[in-house]
């Protein structure tokens, strides 16, 4: 415990009127030696102003500078002066203020300090996080005022853990034992590295038998939370693979036609989205955070319009003959590609996610679930159940279903084959652009944006059952979770080996996949 750390924490303690900045201090911070900018960090710190913390603030984000005697506080590329606030005209030998390691661990320490009595329950939560581990007992004046002071429960009960962390450390058995008793009920996993810490130098045997009985506790529950999160990301993947082979469950499940621009389609889609958000943050800064809905029709009606064009000036000619629709289609996506390269560059464009879609949800201590995924995973639900209403309740799916099951008697029954072949290709294609709507959400937008996933949109239709809509859906999450329970134990490269390992000995074994086609279709 030095003098510094005793003068920068325990000084909160200080009841008084916030003071203002001087300049003193303000040279005392920046100026001289280590130690002595330290201990001026530390008196200015005295309960201070918004000018004070602001002040530190810029320290820590390496936005000052020094010309002469005078110091110059940075922002938005403009001069201000830290006492005042009045702007300044900056001197073109003004220097950066230097902060070395020691210094930078102080003005974070006194940044968490600040954060402690924030109004804004997010702030005070990020400073708990910062705090959380340390085991350096000068702190603990400070964190039994806040832990005083604060009124959330939630953020009442994280201080209670960094305190016992504290605790730990303490020289009192009786304080070290609770402490430890404490610790166990967390599932954080900076609370077992506290444990570890401590187990190693700890001398007394009961003490000892109560951190290895923590330690243990506080390892299950942290191995449950790593269960939890391989569940939720098998779910999320599954998720994107669904969104992803909808579409491939018409165009090649129902209508027979292997379509390797899939891919490519969805590249539209994303591309659309980027678009979208470039005439928004250019026509309607304001309302940035919604154009991620006004995207959604957009990369549909973009990627179904590809699609029609597709069907009416290759497809069309080509039905029965698969080997040549492959060939075709893999032109096809090559074009397009280039396309996309001549249009947006080679180069991958970045698509932000709005503010509501950005952060996440803790659920246990080390288990977060991202708001960005959580929304795909109910926007693939969304996108299965308005495709299965639309195939099963309306009467363009009737004719589609009719089409696909005999094709001469729909005719016969005054259906127009040509036309329906077109709406079903659209509506496969214009899945596969919300496909790539949703994954613009999740990684960058790059003209090679398909190639990744067209392997699996097969691999998830194939072993699901051509034309089986329910199989495509338990194909996705079966291969989703598959692939993520495999990753834990031998690595992303050998399990996407045995995952294709897998299902080509299920093909063998059952090559018409998990749900067999049933009726007239199937004898054909």
């Amino acid at each position: 415990m030095t003098i510094r750390s005793l003068l920068l924490f325990a000084t909160f303690l200080i009841a008084i009127s916030a003071h203002a900045l001087s300049p003193e201090e303000v040279k005392g911070m920046t100026r001289g030696e280590t130690e002595g900018r330290v201990e001026a960090l530390a008196r200015a710190a005295v309960n201070p102003d918004d000018k004070t913390a602001a002040f530190i603030q810029a320290l820590a984000d390496d936005a000052v500078k020094t010309a002469g005697d005078k110091v110059f506080l940075i922002k938005d590329g403009q001069a201000f002066d830290p006492v005042t606030g009045a702007a300044q005209p900056l001197p073109a030998d003004a220097e950066d203020v230097i902060n070395n390691n020691l210094m930078r661990s102080e003005l974070d320490s006194a940044l968490a300090a600040l954060k402690l009595f924030s109004k804004d329950e997010s702030v005070r939560r990020d400073a708990i996080q910062t705090l959380a581990g340390d085991s350096d007992e000068s702190r603990l004046p400070l964190i039994e005022k806040a832990y005083a002071t604060e009124t959330a429960a939630a953020l009442k009960s994280q201080l209670e853990l960094v305190r016992a962390a504290i605790f730990l450390g303490s020289s009192d058995k009786a304080k070290r034992l609770q402490a430890t008793a404490l610790l166990a009920d967390s599932s954080k996993p900076g609370t077992k590295t506290v444990l570890l810490q401590r187990l190693a130098s700890e001398e007394d045997a009961d003490v000892k038998v109560a951190l290895q009985a923590a330690l243990r506790k506080v390892e299950a529950a942290l191995a449950w939370g790593d269960k939890l999160g391989a569940v939720f990301s098998g779910i999320s993947l599954g998720s994107i693979l669904l969104l992803v082979a909808l579409g491939l469950a018409i165009t090649y499940g129902l209508m027979g036609v292997i379509n390797m621009a899939h891919g490519e389609l969805m590249m539209i889609g994303a591309y659309a989205t980027y678009v979208v958000q470039g005439l928004f943050q250019k026509y309607l800064p304001d309302a940035f955070d919604w154009y991620l809905p006004a995207a959604v029709p957009v990369a549909f009606m973009a990627a179904a319009l590809m699609g029609a064009a597709l069907e009416r000036g290759v497809i069309r000619f080509l039905y029965g003959r698969p080997l040549e629709t492959l060939l075709a289609t893999w032109g096809i996506s090559l074009m397009l590609q280039q396309l996309m390269r001549s249009i947006f560059g080679a180069q991958n464009v970045g698509v932000e996610n709005p503010v509501w879609m950005s952060g996440g949800v803790q659920v246990l201590g080390n288990l977060s679930l991202p708001y960005n995924r959580l929304v795909i995973i109910g926007f693939a639900l969304a996108v299965l159940l308005a495709m299965a209403w639309l195939i099963s309740q309306t009467r363009l799916g009737l004719f589609v279903r009719g089409v696909t099951q005999n094709r001469p008697m729909a005719a016969c029954m005054g259906v127009n084959t040509a036309r329906v072949d077109t709406y079903a290709f659209a509506l496969g294609s214009g899945i596969a652009g919300l496909a790539g709507c949703a994954l613009s959400q999740v990684g960058n937008v790059g003209p090679d944006l398909g190639q990744g996933y067209i392997i699996d949109a097969f691999m998830v239709v194939v072993l699901g059952g051509v034309g089986q809509l329910a199989g495509t859906v338990y194909a996705a999450m079966g291969l989703g979770l598959l692939n993520k329970f495999l990753e834990g134990w031998t690595g992303a490269v050998l399990a996407k080996i045995a995952v294709l390992v897998l299902i080509i000995i299920f093909i063998q074994k059952r090559p018409q996949g998990i749900f067999a086609m049933k009726g007239r279709a199937a004898e054909a």
